[in-house]
């Protein structure tokens, strides 16, 4: 299947299976022998270490294991030592050096470059604190459980005394998988990842190991990346611009979109001001937000662009008797926003069960309305148009009846189960947020930062992925635009506030400064 639009020319995550079939086929049917694709990879960390580093003035300590990892870093090492760098190598787990790893040792040997066997752990730390940089190569994406005996004690001591650390394809103890740190791994400034990112950068504990990820080309041809690699990609700001929504000259107000936004309850009339606020900021050229009566002078005072509909109620939240009149009001609609400030009551579990069936247009729902949807059984499989649903662990915990953690431990293949089940396009919040397709699709964010943990993120985040959907873009494209650029909107006000001074309007003020602009 063809990508998606918005993940043209977007990198692909990777599996360790997965990897394991890229690099099988580029050597049966593209015939790269696998030595070729290992030089690729350490000239690709070598040029990395350049951006840091005058080789003549720096001394490398290079750790190497003896799988294919190891083998990157004895090429790495003899680059190095060719640009008149001082360098020793290190290795780990002897010598029993097999395939490419074993040519690469040998052409480290004729050098007459430094190779130590570590034998006694006790010189680690001076081997360590006499290097400028440490070069990472011990296990790699090959590991298989914790690691040990000289791997360990190399890990320790580089996190304990290593001034600067690249890794090279993935932090060595870090599962490249799960993202778990079974005992030690190592804490790296930048990992160089080669073909693909691996899907275990955007899981945590991993994530924090990794620093700064860069992905290198090692010359894997596309056609084999498209059939062996699988289909989640890393979001792609180029792609992203790309798709987004242009304006034309010859328009008006109802050419962008028209959109509802069904929430706010008492005490919670914020919500629904931010995300028509951030459905603004994002182009759409009409809302009304539809709350309960006794909340709607305070949302027309917060905002002057949106017109409101007060609603009936019961002890402040959406009553179910207003159901079947909205839903004909909101299909009039290009798309509609459920959830924001909501509030949870039976009469709102009544509203949703009536309500959300009758819809004929896209929608988003968020917040609340998702717990509205765990309290009615089958309600999904009810809706004649499928909604976005914008959950954070906890609230796809609702859904599913799977614990928080046992969500966050299993982020990819949660999402996608539930999606393709459901038949719905799913953004699984968090660092890095994750949006799933029915169709097996998948898109990892790569914006954001933590400062963005705080009430009104989500209810931004829902409000923009409604606009585009109200702007005519396809469900699954507008879901990872929105996230992209929700993210770097948050990106810009942490640079400008910081991180912990930033609030959700901060992100809404951004906007102006991230978006695509037409040249």
């Amino acid at each position: 299947m063809d990508r998606k639009p918005v993940n043209e020319g977007a990198a692909h995550i990777c599996t360790a299976a997965q990897m394991h079939a890229v690099d099988a086929a580029a050597a049966e049917t593209a015939k790269i022998p696998g030595i070729v694709l290992m030089e690729n990879a350490a000239l690709a960390c070598v040029a990395e270490l350049s951006k840091s580093f005058d080789f003549r003035k720096t001394s490398f300590a290079v750790f190497c294991g003896r799988g294919n990892n190891g083998g990157d870093g004895l090429a790495i090492a003899r680059h190095l030592f060719n640009k008149g760098a001082e360098v020793y190598v290190y290795l780990t787990s002897g010598t029993e050096f097999s395939g490419d790893a074993l040519t690469n040792y040998e052409i480290v040997r004729a050098l007459g470059i430094a190779v130590i066997e570590i034998e006694n752990p006790a010189l680690l730390k001076n081997f360590v604190k006499s290097a400028d940089c440490v070069v990472d190569a011990i296990l790699g994406t090959g590991m298989r459980g914790a690691a040990r005996g000289g791997a360990e004690a190399a890990i320790k001591a580089i996190n304990e005394y290593a001034r600067y650390v690249l890794s090279v394809d993935m932090p060595s103890g870090a599962d490249s998988d799960s993202g778990e740190v079974l005992g030690a791994a190592v804490k790296a400034d930048k990992t160089v990842t080669f073909a693909a990112y691996k899907r275990g950068m955007f899981l945590y504990p991993a994530a924090d190991y990794c620093g700064e990820k860069v992905l290198a080309d090692i010359s894997v041809p596309e056609y084999i990346m498209e059939v062996k690699a699988g289909r989640c990609y890393a979001a792609d700001g180029a792609a992203v611009a790309r798709v987004f929504p242009k304006r034309r000259n010859n328009s008006h107000k109802g050419d962008y979109g028209k959109i509802m936004i069904v929430g706010g309850s008492v005490g919670m009339a914020g919500a629904v001001t931010m995300s028509a606020k951030a459905a603004l900021r994002f182009g759409t050229g009409l809302i009304t937000a539809a709350v309960p009566a006794s909340v709607n002078n305070i949302v027309q005072n917060k905002i002057d662009e949106v017109m409101t509909l007060p609603l009936p109620e019961e002890g402040g939240r959406i009553s179910r008797n207003a159901a079947e009149r909205l839903a004909k009001r909101a299909n009039l609609c290009d798309a509609v926003l459920i959830g924001p400030g909501m509030g949870r009551s039976e009469s709102v579990y009544a509203f949703m069960a009536d309500f959300l069936p009758r819809l004929e247009v896209p929608s988003v729902v968020d917040a609340d309305g998702i717990y509205a949807i765990a309290r009615n059984d089958g309600l999904l499989a009810r809706c004649a148009v499928k909604p976005v649903l914008t959950p954070h662990s906890q609230e796809l915990s609702y859904l599913t009846g799977r614990s928080a953690e046992e969500i966050e431990s299993a982020r990819f293949s949660v999402s996608a189960d539930y999606s393709a089940k459901n038949g719905v396009t799913l953004i699984l919040k968090g660092h890095h947020t994750i949006i799933t397709a029915a169709d097996g699709d998948c898109t990892v964010n790569t914006t954001g930062n933590p400062g963005m943990a705080g009430a009104g993120s989500g209810d931004v985040l829902a409000g923009m992925a409604t606009a585009l959907l109200a702007r005519g873009m396809d469900t699954y494209d507008a879901a990872v635009c929105a996230v992209y650029l929700h993210g770097a909107a948050g990106d810009y006000a942490a640079a400008q506030y910081g991180a912990d001074a930033m609030c959700a309007n901060d992100i809404i003020s951004s906007v102006c400064h991230i978006l695509p602009v037409e040249k």
